[in-house]
């Protein structure tokens, strides 16, 4: 800093002080000046915590936030292009079960289950970080530009502002010792630099288009995604019920205990048990592979009988009264229509009729009308 440029700080701070401690006043500010600075202000306080408060709100763990934003510089500096992704819960959730549908297997209905709603949850994790990269590139980026361009110069330009003002106010309170073209060029500085900041306060201030355009964008893109991710639950809650359809109309099986081919080692006969054991007298049996044509039935052989508005029988229902459908505990009915918010008309083994609606579990709704 020159000698001149030295001289010109400490006759500010001089300035400075004496407004401070000593109650001089300085040259004051227009109200419309003052309420465009307090505004501004106040657009710089909220972009900042705008900013924090977004992406906290897409990445709500600050320690993975910490760690991909530590992995991603390092890919910068090491020339790498790839970012890592934020792990989205939905697609931590959706990765666990779909893991356990597969080891469940296909013959479980369970475990279908699970399969189809990982899928869909990874769906959905898909879905959030589309979500991400479209909040960053129109609602984010933007704000941030403007907070590093626009608001920088601004801050500047009423720093300026202040500071050529206690420059012309240090010369006009000591009149006399300093020589007149030197306070009037002080005074012309310090009106330039009023009028620019003015200027850029008053273009930004004017310009809600644009800030109103990327807070509609954001809430666009947070449509678009819960748009998606409704569409992609309401294809897994149907698929769910079908399912559930399906493992209700399954036919009820009971557990018979499968015969199992075991060899003596003490005469070398066959014969069949229940389960394997060690006979009275210490003999050992060995175990063969099962036969053929058990009679236990199979899982996945079970056929669906039914896929349309249907309901449980919770408790048994005998009517003498003509029109009302009699039907035993348990029982699967199919339903025709609901009559009223007490019963409902069914059929069960090709008869048709009443029967109460407290009576049943419904498990396929009919159809919305």
């Amino acid at each position: 800093m020159s000698v001149s440029g030295m001289k010109k700080q400490l006759h500010k701070a001089s300035q400075l002080l004496n407004e401070r401690l000593m109650g001089a006043e300085g040259t004051k500010l227009d109200d419309d000046f003052l309420q465009m600075e307090k505004r501004v202000a106040v657009i710089q306080i909220l972009l900042v915590e705008l900013l924090s408060k977004t992406t906290e709100f897409l990445q709500p763990n600050p320690a993975y936030r910490a760690k991909l934003s530590m992995l991603n510089t390092m890919s910068r500096i090491r020339g790498q292009g790839k970012l890592l992704g934020y792990p989205q819960t939905e697609g931590t959730l959706g990765e666990c079960m779909a893991h356990y549908g597969q080891e469940l297997g296909h013959t479980s209905e369970f475990g279908g289950a699970l399969a189809n709603a990982g899928e869909a949850l990874q769906e959905v994790a898909q879905a959030r970080d589309a979500l991400d990269v479209n909040v960053k590139r129109t609602f984010i980026d933007p704000l941030q530009d403007l907070h590093n361009t626009e608001m920088k110069e601004i801050r500047y330009q009423l720093k300026k502002v202040n500071g050529r003002r206690l420059d012309f106010d240090y010369k006009r309170r000591r009149k006399g010792k300093v020589p007149v073209e030197d306070v009037r060029q002080a005074l012309d500085k310090f009106m330039s630099s009023k009028e620019l900041a003015e200027r850029s306060m008053f273009i930004l201030l004017q310009n809600d288009v644009d800030q109103l355009s990327h807070v509609a964008s954001l809430v666009n893109t947070l449509l678009d995604f819960h748009r998606n991710a409704h569409r992609i639950l309401l294809g897994l809650h149907s698929n769910l019920q079908a399912r559930l359809t399906a493992a209700s109309n399954k036919p009820e099986r009971r557990f018979r205990p499968r015969k199992i081919q075991v060899r003596s080692e003490h005469n070398g006969s066959i014969g069949f048990y229940h389960q394997p054991s060690i006979t009275p007298t210490g003999e050992q049996f060995t175990v063969l592979p099962s036969r053929p044509g058990s009679p236990i039935s199979c899982y996945a052989d079970s056929k669906l009988v039914l896929d349309q508005p249907c309901c449980r029988a919770v408790y048994s229902f005998h009517s003498d009264h003509t029109g009302e459908l009699n039907f035993n505990e348990g029982d699967l009915i199919l339903l025709t229509r609901l009559v009223d918010a007490n019963w409902y008309e069914g059929t069960l083994g090709g008869k048709s009729g009443l029967f109460p609606v407290n009576y049943v579990d419904v498990v396929v709704p009919l159809p919305l009308l």
